[in-house]
């Protein structure tokens, strides 16, 4: 008896120590799919071009290399590290123009694809090629993985994840080299789901396999786990609806649709088309070309047999011949034109109307028992918070209105706009280019000619060719020394129209130029006198008089006397060319 005890008890021992294994194996395989982007502290490095060659100077604009190659690549702004070009080859050089990284045959940076960012490569990892196939080292030189890839580049929208070909099939790795989704698709695309809080953190992938009969598309979630085989025609999902959790994905088999929610069928394979409206969380389907209208999970709301429908506002359009029928998004019939629609705002109490007639559309403002408010005609109406409305005239004018029809902001703008993140409006008007910034309760807070309008992170800055205002984004007027009160000297307007510059005191450099900028994160700041700019050092030393000509407003960034130029997809250079 003890020794069948003694047995059982191994045996139990044997299988607690092997779920125990498989649980830490999972763990150990689940936490190395996990990675960090590197954050990049400063630009401690930029491009440097003159007569179309490139070289590398540092933050305080002195030359480390001089301009000689084709071309620079700047993986990380923060590390010396370059990938020089010339006469079709590339070598990885530091700071000193010395040449690292040379055991490998060729070094290259991954280009980030698709993703807003300041930085446009992988910040810690690189490529090499040896034996015509690709892999990863980090800045060191490490190898992240063997050379065993066809291709190597990242995946769209994923800074930290690689999509890599290997023996001509498509996989995804991360940045650690760790295998992400194994190499055995023809095709893997991001499904483009995003959130403001999240970005693209938690959108899936759509990953195809060819076959006689064509390609067939499954789906993989965020997480990297095959919820949908490829079995599909086509396959995509709906991304407008904001749920991270259920994922919808509208299926194709034999030229039919149908819906899955995560990996489970929900709705059959029978529809010629499906279209998702956002406002009323409904699907619009198609059989046989009739239209009708279900839910996510299939009940039906407008049966099959309408010609045409269409999602406008509130409610759906369903035609059969010339005869349009108006249901709400529970499919009750209302009785409305047919040629009048109805928007929803944010104010329940109300909504609005817009009505097409004779080939004139009209908006209005109506209560929530259709009774119309505004009395006079508009041809645009927009609710923008605080029950005031953005209204455009027939003679294509605009302004803001209140409930009552007050205007606000009167009705002869040809411009007009909410200014992004801020409780701040925009006005425009073309003759002359008038520009107006308006507080969230309508008064004027400056009049611009020529206004350039840009948004940082805790403040506006508007500026033209003479003038230099900073706002918070509540429309509080600022001084550049309340923004940023570590700088040792500041912009500062005279009353004679010149600028200068002051410290904390209050006391000025006693020079004056025709406009100046503020000194930036590198101590150097724009001069201007007579058309032209220079540059001036935070200590007062003038690093370069007057000699730039610039077209329009736009003010340069400095390093040195070196100024800086734009050119698109997060890529620049500075020159001290003229």
């Amino acid at each position: 008896m003890k020794k069948k005890y003694i047995v059982l008890m191994v045996i139990v021992l044997i299988v607690v120590l092997a779920i125990s294994s498989y649980f830490i194996y999972n763990k150990i395989i689940e936490d190395g799919k996990k990675y960090e982007i590197e954050e990049v502290k400063d630009f401690n490095y930029f491009a440097l071009r003159r007569e179309n060659k490139y070289g590398i100077m540092n933050k305080e604009g002195k030359i480390i290399i001089e301009p000689k190659y084709t071309n620079i690549t700047i993986p990380n702004p923060d590390k010396a590290i370059f990938i020089c070009e010339y006469e079709d080859k590339k070598i990885v050089v530091n700071e000193n123009n010395e040449k690292i990284l040379g055991d490998y045959e060729e070094i290259d940076a991954i280009r980030l694809n698709n993703l807003a960012s300041s930085f446009m490569y992988e910040k810690s990892v690189l490529t090499y090629k040896e034996n015509e196939k690709y892999g990863l080292i980090d800045f060191k030189g490490k190898k992240i993985t063997k050379p065993i890839y066809d291709n190597i580049e990242s995946v769209p929208y994923k800074e930290g994840e690689l999509l890599v070909k290997q023996n001509g099939k498509f996989g995804i790795i991360n940045i650690k080299g760790v295998e992400l989704i194994k190499s055995q698709y023809d095709q893997i695309s991001v499904d483009n789901y995003f959130t403001e809080d999240d970005g693209y953190k938690y959108s899936g992938y759509i990953v195809s396999e060819k076959t006689e009969d064509g390609y067939r598309y499954g789906y993989i979630n965020s997480n990297w786990k095959l919820i949908v085989e490829p079995k599909y025609n086509d396959l995509y999902r709906i991304i407008d609806i904001d749920n991270k959790e259920d994922i919808y994905l509208v299926g194709a088999e034999n030229g039919k649709f149908g819906v899955l929610k995560g990996e489970n069928l929900v709705i059959p394979n029978e529809y010629q088309s499906i279209r998702y409206d956002k406002n009323k969380n409904i699907l619009i389907v198609e059989k046989v070309k009739k239209y009708g209208v279900i839910d996510l999970e299939g009940k039906e709301i407008l049966p099959i047999k309408f010609s045409q429908i269409d999602a406008i506002g509130v409610y759906l359009y369903a035609k059969n011949g010339e005869n349009v029928e108006v249901y709400d998004k529970s499919g009750n019939k209302m009785d409305i034109d047919g040629n009048t629609s109805i928007i929803d705002i944010e104010n329940e109490s109300y909504k609005i109307k817009i009505e097409n007639v004779d080939d004139k559309t009209s908006y209005s403002l109506i209560d929530k028992n259709r009774n119309k408010i505004t009395k006079n005609e508009y041809a645009y109406l927009e609710y923008i918070g605080n029950e005031s409305l953005i209204a455009s005239s027939r003679e294509g004018k605009i302004g803001i209105i209140d409930f009552q029809e007050k205007e606000k902001i009167e009705i002869k703008y040809d411009s007009i706009e909410k200014i992004q993140n801020t409780d701040l409006i925009r006005t425009i008007l073309n003759d002359g280019n008038l520009n107006n910034i308006y507080s969230k309760d309508f008064k004027i807070l400056t009049t611009m000619k020529d206004a350039i309008v840009e948004i940082r992170d805790n403040y506006l800055k508007i500026y033209n060719s003479t003038d230099t205002e900073y706002y918070d984004k509540k429309g509080h007027k600022k001084e550049y020394k309340e923004i940023d009160s570590s700088k040792k000297l500041y912009a500062k307007k005279l009353e004679n129209g010149k600028w200068t510059f002051e410290d904390n005191s209050g006391k000025n450099l006693n020079v004056e130029y025709d406009k100046v900028t503020d000194f930036n994160k590198y101590g150097f700041a724009g001069i201007k006198k007579d058309g032209k700019w220079g540059v001036i050092q935070e200590n007062g030393n003038i690093i370069q008089e007057p000699i730039y000509a610039f077209k329009g407003d736009f003010e340069r960034d400095f390093v040195n006397k070196f100024y800086k130029i734009e050119y698109g997809l997060g890529e620049f250079f500075y020159t001290d060319e003229q």
